[in-house]
């Protein structure tokens, strides 16, 4: 059985891939993640060299006792991205790390009072495309919890 689409159905359709083919066109020009679907996915935009260190931020945080925790999803509910996006900030105003404390306190109310939380970069070694499994820290912010 053969269908025709009415002349309103292609002007409908015609409408909508306009609109969105403008919406894409103008997320990919001033668009960012957030944007989603129409924003450029700048995540998966680039690649690192072969025989540079691969960057993986992360925020770790250091109880009273002076234990180094991780603090990720499972500890705080903040997704890597939502951390990753708001790095610049943390930077610029490390008080803002205080977000992710109060986020850490209220998943984890029995859980090890933190002292301090620092934002760090831990750039993984690689060499020929392959990880070997060394890296170093860089601390890019430090707030101290108040108490």
């Amino acid at each position: 059985m053969e269908t025709t689409i009415s002349a309103r159905g292609r002007a409908v359709r015609l409408a909508a891939t306009l609109i969105a083919g403008v919406l894409l066109l103008a997320g990919t020009l001033w668009g960012s993640d957030d944007h989603f679907p129409f924003g450029p996915f700048l995540m998966y935009a680039g690649v690192n060299p072969p025989n540079e260190p691969a960057p993986d931020p992360r925020i770790e945080g250091t109880t009273l006792d002076g234990v180094v925790i991780q603090l990720g999803e499972k500890q705080t509910g903040l997704r890597r991205a939502e951390v990753e996006g708001q790095q610049e900030s943390f930077v610029k105003e490390p008080s803002r790390l205080q977000e992710v404390v109060d986020a850490y306190n209220r998943r984890n109310p029995q859980g090890p009072t933190l002292s301090e939380i620092r934002y760090v970069m831990r750039e993984h070694e690689i060499k020929t495309s392959r990880p070997t499994g060394k890296w170093h820290d860089e601390i890019l912010a430090t707030w101290k919890v108040p108490r």
